[in-house]
């Protein structure tokens, strides 16, 4: 198994270059697909070579994006390459505190029988919130950018499982709003901050909206 941090130094310098130019209009940022695109219904393309050139710029685009929206509206720990409309199995997590993480054909290779409710929300439809079910605890295994193949396991600590689980469902053409559990609980971002936010999981954050704890 892997642990969180355990990432190339050259990763975490460029997580600190974007993090500087992200907000001088210097950074170049992809478009970010809108419920209703029908490229976030396809499913993605296995990667052959995790170490290709390719893949190493949509890594850049897609780090460059997730922290121009994380910057502009506090939300997002993590985008899937297919919101960039690129289909391919690429997904990009940057966790508060934690080395920005990039996973190559990720897949969830086993999952707990418990389920848990949580809140949920995406970069590709951020005007609305809802409760979704997910599983308490995966474990992935994925490919690093040289290639290698690795796993781990994920659950409560940092709501990894339920992120891994959002992300991962993006390769397979599946959105947050698919795993509703009650039409009832959709609601808009403002409603969500006003009513709901407070007795949440992003009521710690709510002070420091980088660290909010949202899907991309």
């Amino acid at each position: 198994m892997v642990g969180l941090g355990e990432w190339p130094r050259h990763l975490r310098d460029l997580w600190d270059e974007i993090s500087e130019n992200r907000s001088d209009g210097s950074m170049p940022v992809k478009p970010v697909l809108q419920l209703g695109d029908p490229r976030l219904r396809e499913k993605c393309a296995r990667v052959d070579d995790p170490s290709a050139p390719e893949v190493q710029e949509l890594v850049r685009d897609l780090a460059e994006t997730l922290a121009y929206w994380r910057a502009k509206t506090g939300y997002g720990r993590g985008i899937a390459a297919p919101q960039i409309g690129v289909l391919w199995r690429v997904i990009f997590l940057k966790l508060p505190g934690v080395e920005p993480w990039p996973l190559v054909n990720p897949e969830i290779v086993r999952a707990s029988e418990d389920t848990i409710v949580v809140w949920d929300a995406c970069l590709s439809f951020l005007s609305i919130f809802m409760k979704v079910v997910r599983r308490r605890w995966v474990r992935i295994r994925y490919q690093n950018l040289q290639g290698e193949t690795l796993e781990f396991d994920a659950g409560d600590e940092r709501d990894l499982a339920e992120l891994l689980q959002h992300e991962i469902d993006h390769l397979d053409g599946i959105l947050a709003i698919d795993r509703v559990v009650d039409v009832k609980t959709i609601c808009t971002r403002e409603e969500f901050e006003k009513r709901y936010r407070a007795s949440s999981p992003y009521a710690e954050t709510a002070q420091k909206p980088v660290n909010a704890r949202a899907g991309g």
